[in-house]
This record gives structure tokens, sequence and C-alpha cells, in this order.
């Protein structure tokens, strides 16, 4: 048999208690398919008296977290505190002292990972990160295992699961923004503080660690173009659905001529592919290889048993690999670019279609200024609609979509247009994925 896995887990919320939970009611299941047991011997929380009413009595409860560091038969340490710090610290002590570490981090593996792979690749140990990103899905493990063949060409994702929520309540009631976030926050989708969630970031620290995994570069949320669902208005929900699309927050990286595109923000999505009804909370993430060609993976992204079942699958990884040599353990995303890889692309470079919607007088000759900077950019309009201005108004809307065209030619057209008297207000920008 293996070597026995004794578990310190720091933080016993959603995701602590999840992975507790899981690991007590499967036990034996878990031992038989890890080779070895695999226990919680030592958890450091907060709030002690809660804890020790919640775990069995022969598992240590404590407020340090140094006491799981400490511990000569803790193995492994099971990072569930969530931030910046001491989750940081914690690791890098866990790290320092030999032992390996789980974690669903991953808004310190986008701002901290290149210290932490690095230290943990001179040690010799692990850092695993499977429930970091789209929580029960096996992401990380179908890039690293599955898709290991393929050249991978492209990931697009829906990996968040508070903005799909809000999206697809958007759409299927027309409420505003602020109130399906107001709802959602009472349901538990959202956050009090909703930030993250709603301006794209936790899936923009999502999106580097697969981008790290897929293309072999260094985890850089300063290469990420974020643009978040919080504008969005109900009417270009409906304009999308009319056309035959849906709009979907997505987190993309392409492997292109022009380097590696990291970029979040609201896009459509034809109604025909399968990510376009991915519905409610839930997450999906699309990869295109070479060889497999496009492959979909979806499930729970978030919530207590599901991210919990992703640290677990680590853990029985971990308990695996414990006597192997550190080259025949699971690579870690890496600290520093491959040879061959590509740059980072600067998001100007990004090639795609769009969808524009501008608010005009409604008069002569206004779609004619409009198609001319469009045609003066080298832009090819797909297809023009003139909404019907509504009775005694003197404005309308105009819904333009076209073809592909480069980010930089798209927005200096679109800065022409704003200057033009007639265009009344903000003119409204969305890309088209067509996810081909």
């Amino acid at each position: 048999m293996a070597t026995p896995i004794k578990v310190g887990l720091a933080g016993f919320g959603n995701v602590g208690s999840g992975t507790y939970s899981i690991l007590k009611r499967n036990h034996s299941l878990i031992t038989q398919r890890a080779g070895a047991p695999i226990t919680v011997k030592r958890v450091a929380v907060r709030n002690v008296d809660r804890v020790r009413k919640l775990v069995d009595e022969d598992v240590a409860v404590s407020s340090d977290w140094h006491d799981l560091v400490m511990d000569p038969e803790i193995n492994v340490v099971v990072e569930a505190i969530g931030g910046i710090e001491p989750a940081r610290s914690l690791i890098l002590a866990t790290i320092d002292a030999g032992k390996h570490v789980v974690t669903a981090n991953k808004a310190l593996l986008a701002e901290h990972g290149n210290e932490i792979f690095k230290a943990a690749e001179e040690k010799g140990v692990n850092v695993a990160l499977e429930a970091a990103v789209a929580g029960s899905i096996p992401i990380v493990k179908a890039l690293r295992e599955g898709l290991a063949a393929n050249r991978v060409s492209s990931i697009a994702g829906i990996i968040n699961g508070t903005c799909n929520f809000i999206l697809s309540t958007m759409r299927d009631t027309g409420r505003s923004f602020d109130d399906v976030l107001a709802e959602a926050q009472r349901l538990g989708y959202a956050e009090a503080d909703p930030t993250f969630d709603i301006e794209g970031i936790d899936s923009a620290h999502k999106l580097v660690l697969l981008s790290s995994i897929a293309f072999g570069v260094p985890v850089n949320m300063d290469k990420v173009h974020i643009e978040g669902i919080s504008r969005l208005e109900a009417k270009d929900i409906k304009f999308a659905e009319e056309l035959g699309y849906r709009v979907k927050l997505l987190g993309i990286t392409k492997y292109t001529d022009y380097g590696i595109e990291l970029r979040v923000h609201p896009a459509l999505v034809p109604m025909r592919r399968l990510l376009a009804n991915v519905e409610g909370a839930m997450n999906a993430v699309v990869v295109k290889g070479d060889a497999a060609e496009s492959s979909l993976y979806y499930g729970k992204g978030a919530g207590s048993e599901p991210t919990g079942s992703a640290v677990v699958a680590d853990l029985i990884d971990i308990a695996r690999t414990a006597d192997a040599n550190v080259s025949e353990r699971p690579k870690m995303p890496t600290t520093q670019h491959n040879p061959g890889a590509k740059d980072f692309a600067d998001f100007g470079d990004t090639v795609c279609s769009y969808y524009l919607r501008i608010p005009v007088d409604d008069r002569p000759g206004v779609l004619a200024d409009l198609a001319r900077i469009i045609a003066d950019n080298n832009i090819s309009i797909e297809s023009l609609i003139q909404r019907e201005a509504p009775q005694k108004e003197d404005s309308t809307e105009v819904i333009l979509m076209t073809h592909s065209t480069i980010e930089s030619l798209m927005q200096r057209a679109i800065r022409t247009m704003q200057q033009l008297k007639s265009v009344r207000g903000p003119i409204v920008v969305l890309r088209k994925e067509e996810l081909q």
C-alpha cells in the first residue's frame, strides 16, 4: 500500500467542510481508489469551538495554521482559507517544510502563482489546483492528461456561475441587471460585494491558470483584457436572441499567429452551440485541440461539495504519486515561457466580429454616415437593422453586425462614429464568438 495521507485542513467554510464531509463519507471508496487511506488529522480555523463540534474527536482543532506545517505526521496541507494572506504565507511555509499543497484559491494563484510554483519545483513537492478552476469540472486533469496528445489552440469557458445566472435570468425575464443581481444575492449566488464576479475578475483568475497549463506560459494577470457584465442592458440580450445568439460572459485564451490571447468579456454565442445553452449557475469549458477537435466539459463551478470533490480528487492523485520520483508527478503550471511558446498578444490585435447598438437621430443620411466610417476602417458589415422609432420620437437605434476584423480598427471606427452629431449616446459593443 502507498504512503497514507495525513491531511492538515486550513479553513472550514464551504470548501473545507465539503472536503471533510466527502473524505469521511466515502472513506473506504477513496482508500481503494487512492491505494492508501486519506484522513484529516488536524484543522486550523478561527472559530475553534464551532468546528470542534463538527469533526471527529481524533481530529485536532486549533486556531494557528502553523500547527499544520509543524506537525510531522501531516504530509499534505489543504488551503481552504481564500484570499491572499495568510493563505500565501501558509502555502509557502508548507512547501518549505516539504509538504504537498492542495488549494482552491484561484485569486492567490493568479496573483502569486509563479512564486508558489517555483518554490514547489525547488522543493520537489506538488501544488494541486483542480478546485481552483470551475469547481467540480475536471478541466485541469483533462488538459494535463486526457488531451495531453493535443496541441491546444483555444479554450473558451463560462467559468463564473454568478454571471451566468444573472445573464440567463435577464434573458428569461427581461429584467434589468441591478434587479437580477439583487435576486442573485438573495439566493446566495452572489456575494454581498459582487465586484470580483460581475466585473470579470474571478473569470480572469481562472483563465490565466488554464492558459498557463495549456500553453506553457507563466500566469500573468496583467495581460488579460477584462470586461464585466455590470453595464449590460436587457435590450441587448433581447436583440441578441432575435439575431440567433445568447450573451455569455466568456473567458477566452487562444494560441494565435500574433500571440496568446487572454480576454474576459460578454460575448454573443450562436444558439446552436452547446455553450450557449448552459443555463443558471452552471459552468462549461470548450477546449479545441488539433487531434480531439472540440470537447466540452460541464458541471457545477462552485459550492461546498462540488469544489470539495475537486480537492479530494487532487488528494487522491497525490496519494497515488507520493512515493514516485518528482519527474513522475503531475506537472504544475510553468513559471517561465517554454521554448517556442509565443508571447502574450496585444488586445488590439484580437480578431473577431462585432455587435454594435448605436442610438441615433431618426433622419435621412445617418445610415450612410455610419456605413462610410465602417468602410473607411476596412470593416465589412454582415447585417444592419434600424429599429423603428417610437411614435412621436425623433430617435432610433441601429443594430450593426460585422464580419471579422481587428479590434484596433473596430475601436477606431467606434470612436469616430461616437463623434457624429447624429449619435445620441454611448455605442454598445459586444464581440461575437462562433466557437467553431
